[in-house]
Parts: C-alpha cells; structure tokens; sequence
C-alpha cells in the first residue's frame, strides 16, 4: 500500500466533507509523498518531536496524529515549527492528521469511543458546533457514581484534570465531547444530562455546573482524545493487515 492508498482507506472511514467549512486543521497528508510505499503506521494524538522520534524508533513509515502541524493560517517554517517538519523530512517519516472528522465518528471516533468504553445505550448525536454535532449523548446501564463513571475509564480522580461534582451521586445519562468543549456543558443542561465529559477544564463553568446541578467531569485534553486513534489503528490493523502501533505522549493536561 502507498501513501495515496492509504489515503484513501482513511477518507473511506472518515467523512473529511462533514466538518468542510468549520474545521481549522489541514486534514490529511500534511508531510510526506503520495507514493511512498507504507508497512508501519504509528498513531498518536500530538504531532511533536517527542512523538515523532518514537514513531521513527519504531519503524513507522507514517504517523497519523489528531492534532496536526498546520491550522489553516500561515506559519513560517521557523523555531519549532521547522524542527519538527525537518526532523520528519530527514527521517522520511510521513504525517497524516484528522482532527473534527475523528472526534464526531461513530466507529473509531473519540467521542464514540469513550461512550461505547462506558457502555451507553442509545447513542444520539450531541454537542452542536457550528451546525455540527462533534460530541454523543447516552444512557448507563446501570447508575453509576462518578468513581464508578471513572473505574470504566481506566483511570480514577487522582489522574484527571478535574471534576465538579454539583448534580446526582448516580448518573443515568451521559454526554460526552472531547478536547477543549468546556462550555458545551450548556447543552447538557439543556437535555437535563446527568454528567457531562469533556477534556479541559474553565473557571467560567463553575458557577453553571453549580447552580444547574450538573457533574462535569474534565478527564484531560489529551486523555479524552487517545480514544479515536486507538480505535482507528487497530482497525486499520484488522483491515489491511499493515503493523499499527499508538505512542502514548501524555501531558497531564
């Protein structure tokens, strides 16, 4: 398989045309030639030296990341900027990024992976962006506490951003939106959710989680948003036989 190819697969699952318009990332190849042959392809969700060494180290062929290198307005090739791309450039280690289309996707993509991770039921489109609903909204099986929300994350109080604990000690309904969707928490309240998931965390929401009752949990910019990239590396896996391997570059954040 050639780089075009594989781009291709990933425009075959990822639907670039749904965010046209409203999504400041460059999605698709950002660095690297149409032709390459592609054996390896690393996934992450920060395009960074840190991240790409590692792929390098591995034997990557090409890293496909969340947050890319280019945002739609004009960056010099300067400082990090051009480290970064020169590194890639040097060790012919192409750079693949996808940002909204792998946050709203309902096989692999951020939201929908954290939601199937709690095990909801009635999965319905949620948060509204520009026209756009980028996040999901479902019911638990079972109530569950915030603890118990956490334990089905794989991670527990000590090692998110924050929680603001302000509505019932069992949630039934859950809404979920990756990344830096703080105030989409206004939307929850809206449809009467019981806890709201995001990544990051805002002063201005205090107040609105308190007085509306709402549990917000803030599980991290880059915790809530290694979900899509796993999912979409083990499926390209599955499908087309090529290795596939996440680097997981926490920031805490």
């Amino acid at each position: 398989m050639n780089t075009q190819e594989l781009d291709s697969y990933f425009r075959s699952v990822l639907d670039m045309n749904i965010i046209s318009g409203i999504d400041p990332s460059m999605n698709g190849l950002q660095v690297g030639k149409a032709d390459k042959s592609i054996y390896k392809v690393a996934f992450a969700v920060d395009a960074c030296l840190e991240t790409f060494k590692r792929s390098s180290l591995w034997g990557a062929d090409l890293l496909f990341v969340h947050h890319g290198l280019f945002w739609g307005y004009p960056n010099a090739v300067t400082g990090d900027h051009f480290e970064r791309i020169s590194f890639l450039i040097r060790n012919n280690l192409s750079l693949y990024a996808v940002h909204l289309p792998l946050d709203i996707n309902p096989e692999v993509g951020n939201n929908y992976g954290i939601g199937k991770q709690l095990g909801l039921e009635n999965l319905q489109p949620f948060g509204n962006y520009k026209g756009v609903n980028i996040g999901v909204s479902g019911n638990l099986k079972k109530e569950k506490t915030i603890e118990q929300v956490l334990d089905l994350l794989d991670t527990d109080s000590k090692e998110i951003l924050n929680i603001l604990p302000f509505g019932k000690t069992a949630n039934s309904t859950v809404a979920i939106v990756s990344g830096g969707a703080t105030r989409e928490v206004t939307q929850a309240l809206d449809k009467n959710i019981d806890l709201y998931i995001t990544g990051d965390q805002a002063h201005e929401v205090y107040h609105t989680c308190l007085e509306g009752k709402i549990n917000m949990i803030s599980g991290g910019h880059y915790f809530t948003e290694t979900f899509g990239p796993k999912l979409l590396s083990e499926k390209l896996n599955k499908d087309k036989g090529l290795e596939t391997v996440f680097i997981d570059v926490p920031t805490g954040l």
